[in-house]
């Protein structure tokens, strides 16, 4: 009976211990964290990016213009870390529409991936940090670092809330 106990015992820490979080973050971080990343739910448009106007920026490598995202419209589905962006073909500017994947950790990162039709995020290997600022209901910020001929500088990308 002794030995059926004990075994009970280990075996209770095993599960309990194979079942925890592995993340580092507690119960009460995961919830703030998931409250957060809830707030980004919706339609957003780019409404200024402020960056180092000395140099000529094409964000997320499509070979368009830093002005082509002022004004661009982003859905995002937190509920399964899915999205768009599009751009839409104003002023010289490409029509496009990006179907994104992302992710916010515990430090406000978020990582995004462009998703290619046909394609699934997990074979995505290529994607951008960025750090997300003060979401609110209706207004964040992601910044994004650089570097531009071995100097450090940031993009930020400043969003307002289009429609819930």
């Amino acid at each position: 009976m002794r030995k059926l106990i004990f075994l009970g015992m280990i075996g209770g820490t095993l599960l309990a211990t194979s079942c925890s979080s592995k993340s580092g973050v507690s119960a009460g971080e995961a919830q703030t964290l998931r409250s957060e990343v809830m707030k980004l739910k919706g339609q957003w448009d780019i409404s200024n990016i402020d960056y180092d106007k000395n140099y000529s920026i094409k964000p997320f490598d499509e070979g368009a213009s830093i002005n082509c995202f002022v004004g661009s419209s982003w859905t995002l589905i937190p509920n399964n870390y899915t999205g768009t962006y599009t751009l839409h073909g104003e002023n010289g500017c490409p029509a496009k529409i990006q179907a994104i994947t992302f992710s916010v950790d515990k430090n406000s990162v978020v990582s995004l991936k462009k998703v290619g039709e046909g394609e699934k995020a997990k074979r995505v290997l290529a994607g951008y940090k960025l750090i997300l600022e003060n979401p609110t209901e209706n207004s964040f910020t992601l910044v994004q670092s650089v570097t531009a001929d071995g100097k450090a500088m940031q993009i930020r990308y400043n969003f307002i809330r289009t429609a819930k």
